[in-house]
């Protein structure tokens, strides 16, 4: 696999992206295997890219777990337990051994990142990642890598496995401009408000804006600027 980098993998306009992706199953057992686009395969069991997905499917334990961020198209996922609808803009965790039926309408398309490591315990079950929960406060950056004030920064986790240390929930931000270190997780974020940018240690920008969804992987140098507050949907490992 490549060195870790910044890929960005959905714009909200629907729009062409740089990011290089491969057609691939994360495993035999991917039952979205033939519509699965990869743009990040790590030796730590954690991917992302992008799903094209049309019709119903039904999967009696799913294999991995996955964080879905849907771009297009309507999603809808079905648990014994709950049933979640999923538009444009909003986002899941599939926990691995879900009992699902999945249905979803022409042209749906969802950014993932997903977790899939050997005898991984299962964490079955649906959550759905509200945009607008209620957040508290949180870190802010390590002064010594701030460039200006300090941050007012306020998060939530809404899925948390202790096991494979996979966080996902919703963050939020004040601007800020923080100076470029190896990022010290893989993380997969969905901006719900605002614009940063992204650099990388060649000094390449990449700008995310409301509705854009990027994956920076565990170890990519990267460099954080935003004027305007921020406010995101997260999946880190």
């Amino acid at each position: 696999m490549s060195s870790p980098s910044i890929m960005l993998l959905a714009r909200a306009s629907g729009g062409h992206v740089a990011t290089r992706f491969y057609a691939a199953a994360l495993s035999p057992s991917d039952p979205f295997g033939a519509s699965r686009d990869i743009a990040w395969l790590g030796s730590d069991g954690v991917s992302a890219g992008l799903v094209r997905f049309s019709g119903e499917i039904v999967i009696e334990a799913f294999p991995h777990t996955e964080t879905l961020v849907v771009h297009s198209g309507h999603v809808v996922l079905h648990s014994p337990e709950q049933t979640l609808e999923l538009k444009a803009g909003t986002s899941a965790v599939i926990g691995r051994g879900t009992q699902l039926r999945v249905q979803a309408s022409t042209d749906s398309r969802w950014a993932f990142c997903a977790v899939d490591l050997p005898d991984m315990p299962q964490t079955t079950g649906l959550t759905g990642l509200d945009t607008y929960c209620l957040l508290t406060p949180s870190a802010a950056p390590e002064p010594q890598m701030l460039i200006g004030p300090t941050p007012q920064c306020r998060s939530l986790n809404l899925f948390d496995d202790d096991t494979t240390e996979l966080r996902a929930g919703v963050w939020d931000s004040t601007p800020y401009t923080r100076l470029g270190r190896p990022h010290k997780l893989n993380e997969l974020m969905h901006l719900i408000e605002g614009s940063v940018t992204l650099q990388d240690v060649t000094g390449s920008d990449v700008t995310i804006n409301t509705g854009d969804t990027v994956f920076v992987a565990k170890g990519a140098p990267c460099a954080w600027s935003s004027s305007i507050y921020v406010r995101k949907v997260y999946a880190v490992k």
